[in-house]
């Protein structure tokens, strides 16, 4: 399972369709053609594939406007990355990008990085890569 890095490949997965939706969270994926890739890119000179290897591309999103703190934001995109490693085996050669599309409630999760927060990021999540599996 490799990662998203740039911002074209963001755009490109983000330009697919999504795969599966939870109340906090959108799955959105889009296939890789890397042969079509390359020889686009080698009619055009210095354009870097996109995704140069055939494998499962996986990127999280979790902006500002959902998670104020950077604490908090590097939580939930290290339970993204997680539990996507744990469903990897059940998910084809495409790229996938994880978009947090409504915030958990401070209310209810006063601290930045509490373990009630990763615990419901984590259930979500779970559930999010089980719903993509079956559509994938």
């Amino acid at each position: 399972m490799l990662r998203l890095k740039t911002r074209p490949q963001f755009q490109a997965v983000l330009a697919g369709a999504i795969v599966a939706k939870t109340t906090h969270f959108a799955l959105h994926r889009n296939a890789l053609d890397v042969k079509a890739a390359q020889e686009e890119s080698d009619k055009r000179v210095n354009t870097p594939v996109l995704f140069p290897v055939q494998a499962m591309w996986i990127g999280a999103m979790v902006p500002k406007r959902w998670a104020k703190r950077a604490a908090t934001r590097n939580a939930i995109k290290r339970q993204i990355y997680t539990v996507s490693a744990d469903f990897s085996q059940q998910y084809p050669q495409a790229a996938f990008v994880v978009r947090l599309r409504r915030g958990f409630p401070r209310t209810e999760f006063v601290s930045a990085s509490s373990e009630l927060l990763k615990q419901a990021v984590r259930a979500e999540m779970q559930v999010l890569m089980l719903a993509g599996a079956k559509a994938s």
